[in-house]
C-alpha cells in the first residue's frame, strides 16, 4: 500500500501528522537545529527542542513559525521535509498529497508561503484548510448543518474563534496569543517580581504543572530553578498557581476580548444555537486548568473542553483530506 495523503498541523509549539488509516503518527516540537557557519540542518522536532537555550554558539535552536505563519522559509521547508520523509518512510514512488491547516487570520502571501514550502518539500499537490474548521470537524461538530456552533482553537501561537454554519465560517476572530505568550508572560513575571531569569521551558512546565485561569481556592505550589538577577547565580524559587494566574491575566483577558467581539458580531439567530449549545474549546493549549469557567464567566456562554483537544485540528485535517469533495469550499488555496 502506497500512502497518497498525509494531514499536517503545522503548528507553532508543534507539527502533528496523520495519515489515513493510520491516525496521528508524529507528534514533535515544531524546532530545528541549524549550524550557524554553513546554515546546515542538524536536527529537526524532539531531538532539536532539547537543544532550545543549550547550544554553543556554532548552533541555532529555532522555531520556523512565529504566531502560526512561516518566520523561517527554509527551516520551515526542512521540517516539513523530514516529517513527510517520516510518515511515509524513505521509499515512495508517487509524491503524497498534503493538507496543512493554518490559523484563519493569515493573509494571502502567508499562506503562498505555506503552500510553497509544501511543494518544495516533496508534496505532489497541497491543500490549505483554515484551523477552526479542521478543529470543529476533529471535536465531532456536525458543521454541515443549519445551526450556529462555536469552536475555540487555542495553540502555541494564536487563539482562533469562529462560529461555523452550513460548513462554513459566518464570523471569525483570529488573536496572535496562545501557548508561548502565556510562557513569555510567565518568564517576564517571575523577573519583575522575584528578580530570577527563567528558560521558556521552565515557564512551560510550570504552566502545566500549577497554572490556572483562575485563582485556585487550594493553591498549587512547584519548585522552579533560575538565574538570581542581581547575582547571577542559581536560585531556587517556590512559585504557587496564583503566581501565574496573575502573569497571565492580560493575555487571558486579551483572548476573552477577543471572544466577545466575535460574539456581537454573531447573527442573533445564531447567537442563539451558540447560547444553547455553548462553545467548544480545542489545542493544547485549551487544557490549561479551568480556562472553560473562565471563558464561560466572562461571556455567559457554556464551555467545553473537546476530547483530546491537541489532536482536533489534525484528526479534522485528515477527515478533510480524505473527503476532499465535501469538504471543497472550505478549502483554500490548492497546487
Amino acid at each position: 500500500m502506497f500512502i497518497k495523503k498525509i494531514a499536517i498541523d503545522l503548528g507553532t509549539t508543534s507539527v502533528l501528522v496523520h495519515v489515513p488509516g493510520r491516525g496521528v503518527v508524529i507528534n514533535e516540537p515544531s524546532v530545528v537545529a541549524i549550524s550557524k557557519d554553513d546554515r546546515k540542518i542538524l536536527a529537526v522536532g524532539g531531538e532539536a527542542k532539547e537543544m532550545l537555550g543549550r547550544t554553543p554558539e556554532t548552533i541555532i535552536a529555532l522555531r520556523p513559525l512565529k504566531d502560526g505563519v512561516i518566520a523561517d522559509y527554509r527551516s520551515t521547508e526542512a521540517m516539513l521535509r523530514y516529517f513527510i520523509n517520516k510518515a511515509i518512510g524513505g521509499f515512495r514512488i508517487l509524491r503524497p498529497e498534503v493538507m496543512v491547516a493554518v490559523p484563519g487570520g493569515i493573509t494571502s502571501t502567508e499562506r503562498r508561503a505555506v503552500i510553497d514550502a509544501t511543494i518544495a518539500a516533496g508534496a505532489r499537490a497541497a491543500y490549505i484548510i483554515k484551523e477552526p474548521i479542521v478543529a470543529a470537524i476533529g471535536a465531532d461538530i456536525p458543521i454541515g448543518s443549519a445551526s450556529g456552533h462555536l469552536i475555540v482553537d487555542i495553540g502555541g501561537g494564536t487563539a482562533e474563534m469562529a462560529v461555523i454554519s452550513l460548513g462554513g465560517i459566518v464570523a471569525s476572530k483570529s488573536v496572535r496569543i496562545g501557548g508561548n505568550r502565556l510562557d513569555a508572560a510567565i518568564q517576564d513575571y517571575t523577573r519583575r517580581k522575584y528578580g530570577l531569569a527563567i528558560g521558556e521551558r521552565t515557564a512551560e512546565e510550570v504552566k502545566i504543572g500549577i497554572g490556572s485561569a483562575m485563582f485556585l481556592d487550594k493553591k498549587l505550589e512547584m519548585d522552579i530553578k533560575g538565574r538570581d538577577m542581581i547575582s547571577g547565580l542559581p536560585r531556587i524559587l517556590k512559585l504557587t498557581s496564583d503566581d501565574i494566574t496573575e502573569a497571565i491575566q492580560a493575555e487571558l483577558e486579551g483572548m476573552v476580548s477577543a471572544l466577545k467581539e466575535l460574539l456581537s458580531e454573531t447573527p442573533p439567530e445564531l447567537a442563539a444555537d451558540v447560547m444553547d449549545k455553548g462553545l467548544v474549546l480545542s489545542g493544547g493549549s485549551s487544557q490549561l486548568r479551568n480556562i472553560e469557567q473562565l471563558f464561560a464567566k466572562a461571556t455567559g456562554v457554556p464551555a467545553f473542553v473537546a476530547d483530546e483537544p491537541v489532536f482536533c485540528v489534525v484528526k479534522g485535517t485528515g477527515i478533510a483530506l480524505e473527503n476532499l469533495e465535501s469538504y471543497k469550499r472550505s478549502i483554500l488555496a490548492t497546487r
